[in-house]
């Protein structure tokens, strides 16, 4: 059986590399036909500049592609290296000899297994580290990145404002700190002044904002003699571009979206947090999931049904990875006036509907 599942192995790992070139390819040539214009915005900076910040954008950006698509690049990968064994008449070789049908499909799930690993690796050390990157628009350029900050709360249950921050040198221009502190016998944050000053720049040794100019006035409009020379802060340079948007959430580590958990102060969008939170768990799950239900399908033993069983297992997986879409879409909203279902019910859903399906499709299959 050694040499069999070597077989089917390396068949299986290369309709995975051709898929993952196909689909991610697929992606970016689509994004970048759509966004060509926002890269020609540069186009002073030369031919050879603008080739190099698409190269890298999309460079970049094939982590969250991997991310997105790892599923539906597993079922094509087995599709590929099934389709290919049935056309062959391997698979009608190999039941004749005795073999299960379940036992031959057995490297494809193990190495699916393997590979979800390598999402989770992709998600949780690779992403988070570049999401300052990964956030950047099509038209910004590499370091000279300049965003705005909207009342972006960090550990302190400060909020932070500034029309302009410069990415690239880490400097907020004309800030705005409205400084709140919790009262003793009350959640809510109460404002106790603010802090103006002309410039902030991060500083990677202290780990503090050091502030030009700096002006403490308190709630009544009464200005401090003495200057701010710094802001200590938990927001880094590099988590602005990240923070300033709850749809980067999805850039962070589980580890960092616990952290932001236990400070519910910090950010304004509970419901997406634990979305994402829950997300994480079942998204391998959910990928697993599809692959179960497709391999069955895919192991006819007439080579005249495997365009039908493409068909049948191609429509299946899709309802999976629809679903699955439209409850993360679905997990963060309000109905009817009333409080949002709770994101973790949506995060589960699709494993309540589809694993039932895939053990009964694993469980009948005919071998």
């Amino acid at each position: 059986m050694k040499i069999l599942d070597r077989y089917i192995a390396k068949s299986f790992m290369t309709g995975y590399l051709i898929s993952f070139c196909v689909l991610i390819g697929l992606r970016i040539v689509v994004d970048l036909f759509v966004n060509l214009d926002e890269f020609a915005e540069n186009a002073d900076m030369g031919t050879l500049a603008v080739i190099k910040n698409i190269l890298v954008y999309y460079g970049l950006n094939c982590t969250l592609y991997f991310r997105d698509f790892a599923g539906m690049i597993t079922v094509v990968a087995a599709t590929f290296s099934l389709g290919k064994m049935m056309k062959a008449n391997e698979l009608v070789a190999v039941m004749a000899s005795g073999v299960s049908l379940k036992r031959v499909i057995m490297p494809i799930i193990i190495l699916s297994l393997l590979l979800t690993g390598l999402l989770v690796i992709d998600q949780e050390l690779i992403i988070p580290p570049l999401s300052d990157k990964l956030v950047r628009s099509q038209d910004d350029i590499p370091g000279e990145e300049v965003i705005d900050i909207q009342f972006l709360a960090d550990g302190n249950g400060s909020l932070i404002c500034c029309q302009r921050y410069d990415v690239g040198t880490a400097t907020m221009t004309k800030p705005t700190i409205i400084i709140r502190e919790k009262k003793s016998d009350s959640p809510i944050l109460d404002t106790i002044g603010r802090v103006d000053a002309d410039k902030a720049v991060y500083n990677p040794q202290t780990g503090k904002w050091d502030l030009t100019n700096g002006v403490f006035t308190r709630k009544g409009g009464q200005k401090d003699s003495q200057p701010i020379v710094s802001y200590t802060s938990d927001l880094k340079a590099k988590d602005i571009p990240v923070m300033r948007k709850s749809k980067n959430k999805s850039l962070l580590s589980s580890k960092q979206l616990g952290v932001l958990a236990r400070q519910p102060g910090k950010i304004k969008d509970l419901p997406q947090l634990y979305s994402q939170k829950h997300f994480r768990i079942t998204d391998p799950i959910i990928n697993m999931i599809m692959l179960l239900i497709a391999l069955p399908i895919l192991v006819c033993r007439d080579p005249r049904e495997m365009k039908s069983a493409i068909m049948v297992s191609f429509a299946a997986t899709s309802a999976c990875f629809i679903m699955t879409f439209a409850c993360k879409m679905l997990s963060t909203e309000t109905f009817f006036n009333t409080n949002t279902i709770r994101p973790e019910i949506w995060a589960w859903l699709p494993v309540f509907v589809f694993l039932p399906i895939a053990f009964i499709e694993f469980d009948s299959m005919k071998t």
